[in-house]
């Protein structure tokens, strides 16, 4: 990438990204102007820290007048570019890259890259904790944890890095070495006009590979199978419902992984993490770190160890013969489609929160078969009422403790009661995590 010392360059966004990406360029001597629809105020006392001292603050978006004499706009993901001149832009030759691709071009290193609607944490997490086994030097983090581009610089044998739809929309140069696709199922809606517009974001994460890389696919997903033809990298498909000839699937109670050097096995029993869905998670980490190079046993070792991520069907305490878990991270029906799967008792479950506009019907079929009841709260509660009446039960609550509670008095013993909101918690909570600690407190509030 051009060095630019000397350069005014625009970034735009100011959260966690955004402020690590001012902070790179104005190291290397740009001139840095930082925007964000916040006061400076506001911006500092939620990042917990004040906005580098050698880079210029204003509150707004860009305009037109700001686009002359710029060498470079670097988009955080939170920020639609529909908020940029991007007409202007494209007349005066000003790249706008977000912050993955800005950290991508100074990554010294190979990527392995994670996305998929749901399961891209855990994924990450487990990829990460079995090539820190193997390789001395690994970077964790992208859209979970720690923004990719800190790690620009450093000498690293590989970068294990999640990656959003959002961040997608701004590559350019991205290239992974090793990519996987877990699955896709609707989300945003709030952001992408259609499915299809979003389905094509996460598909730019393949752009630049060649036969030479390796991408990891769900092939039991008919939206990833019906994408696969298009990715040039060499494919290693993953399936939890039948043997596949080269790849990862579960036979009986072994993992399989097959590629043209033998075949190896995986206990299912080894895992501390529940559920169906962290199998197929399993499956594709053991693809992505055998494709890295990752030995076997290195790969099992971690497996046995990985206890799971918060928030993310994490079992909280059982009441009165009923066992409760936190899914907070299950902000679309896909995710909780998958929680659904992964008990074989009956499921109170408790959902809602900030509606994303997205279909809430592909929830009836699993409900109809598997709940006790529905407990439902928050802004999405009306519409999530009127698409799953006749499936199950259906209690409204107006407090989010109220909701736990409610759940409570309709779980009989030996049920679940989860709670796996199918929507993002911003009509409440600040994030997912703060309301996967509200679940938590609640539940541990209950009487025995």
């Amino acid at each position: 990438m051009e060095k630019l010392a000397g350069k005014e360059v625009v970034v735009v966004g100011a959260g966690r990204s955004g402020i690590l990406s001012a902070r790179l360029l104005e190291g290397e001597g740009a001139g840095v102007l930082l925007l964000d629809d916040r006061s400076r105020e506001a911006v500092e006392r939620s990042l917990g820290e004040p906005v580098p001292e050698g880079v210029a603050f204003r509150t707004g978006m860009m305009s037109e007048a700001d686009v002359a004499g710029k060498a470079l706009v670097v988009l955080s993901p939170g920020v639609p570019g529909s908020k940029l001149p991007l007409a202007a832009l494209a007349a005066a030759g000003v790249p706008v890259l977000g912050e993955l691709e800005l950290g991508f071009r100074r990554f010294r290193g190979k990527v392995a890259a994670i996305t998929g609607t749901n399961g891209k944490s855990t994924v990450t997490t487990l990829v990460g904790g079995m090539a820190a086994r193997s390789f001395a030097r690994v970077f964790v983090g992208g859209n979970l944890g720690t923004p990719f581009v800190a790690a620009a610089g450093a000498p690293y044998d590989w970068g294990v890095v999640e990656v959003s739809s959002f961040q997608l929309e701004t590559v350019g140069e991205f290239r992974p070495a090793v990519a996987a696709l877990l699955n896709l199922t609707e989300d945003h809606r709030d952001r992408y006009a259609d499915f299809a517009s979003y389905a094509e974001a996460k598909m730019a994460m393949f752009r630049n590979m060649g036969p030479a890389d390796a991408a990891v696919v769900n092939a039991d997903d008919p939206q990833v199978a019906s994408r696969s033809a298009s990715i040039r990298a060499r494919k290693v498909p993953f399936s939890i419902r039948r043997e596949l000839p080269e790849g990862a699937f579960l036979s009986g109670d072994d993992m399989v992984y097959r590629s043209p050097a033998g075949e190896e096995r995986y206990p299912r029993g080894t895992m501390r993490i529940r559920g169906l869905q962290n199998v197929e998670n399993a499956l594709a980490s053991i693809c992505v770190a055998r494709a890295m190079g990752v030995p076997r046993a290195d790969v099992l070792a971690e497996l046995a160890e990985f206890p799971g991520l918060p928030h993310r069907v994490e079992f909280v305490r059982t009441v009165r013969g009923v066992s409760y878990f936190n899914d907070s991270k299950g902000t679309n029906v896909g995710a909780v489609l998958a929680a659904l799967e992964g008990f074989p008792e009956p499921v109170v479950l408790v959902a809602g929160g900030k509606d994303k506009g997205v279909d809430f019907r592909p929830l009836r079929e699993p409900l109809s078969r598997k709940a006790r009841a529905v407990v439902l709260l928050g802004e999405a509660r009306g519409r999530m009422e009127r698409e799953l009446a006749g499936a199950a039960p259906i209690v409204a609550a107006d407090t989010f403790e109220g909701a736990i509670r409610a759940a409570a008095d309709a779980a009989r013993p030996g049920d679940v009661v989860v709670f796996s909101p199918a929507c993002s918690s911003y009509d409440m909570f600040r994030n997912f995590e703060e309301r996967g600690e509200a679940f938590r407190r609640a539940v541990k509030e209950l009487p025995e």
